[in-house]
């Protein structure tokens, strides 16, 4: 179901390319028909889990010989920071058994920017813990 969440969600210009504007309108009136069938909390838990794996990639944590050259830490300190806020924004409505998950790949995240990170920010300002509080 997650696929199908970001397919609605990102394709909604590719029914723009070629098409008359009538063939447009019925096109986004057919997506945000389908889209309004996804209950709120996949949606939630769908943005946190791409932004969680945006972020993975910046701290240089996929796998590959390329991992490293992938790594942009500026980049993963904004998703993290993203990530932080929407996870404890959420928290209290998409409930425990999302929240924990979530909370827990958020904390693995700072910490791994923290490792990642060749001058580490002090205790409480890294990314996102201005949501969280400090990350040990």
């Amino acid at each position: 179901m997650d696929r199908l969440v970001c397919e609605k969600l990102t394709s909604m210009t590719d029914a723009q390319q070629n098409h008359t504007p009538d063939e447009v309108r019925e096109a986004v009136e057919d997506r945000v028909r389908d889209i309004q069938e996804v209950p709120a909390v996949e949606v939630i838990v769908t943005t946190a889990v791409h932004l969680m794996s945006a972020a993975a990639v910046k701290c240089g944590l996929s796998e590959g010989p390329d991992a490293e050259e992938q790594k942009d830490l500026d980049e993963a300190r904004k998703l993290i920071i993203a990530l932080a806020g929407l996870v404890t924004a959420a928290a209290p409505e998409v409930g425990s058994q999302h929240a924990g998950p979530l909370r827990d790949g958020l904390r693995s995240l700072q910490l791994a920017f923290r490792e990642a990170s060749p001058y580490p920010d002090a205790p409480g300002k890294g990314p996102g813990e201005k949501y969280t509080g400090p990350v040990n």
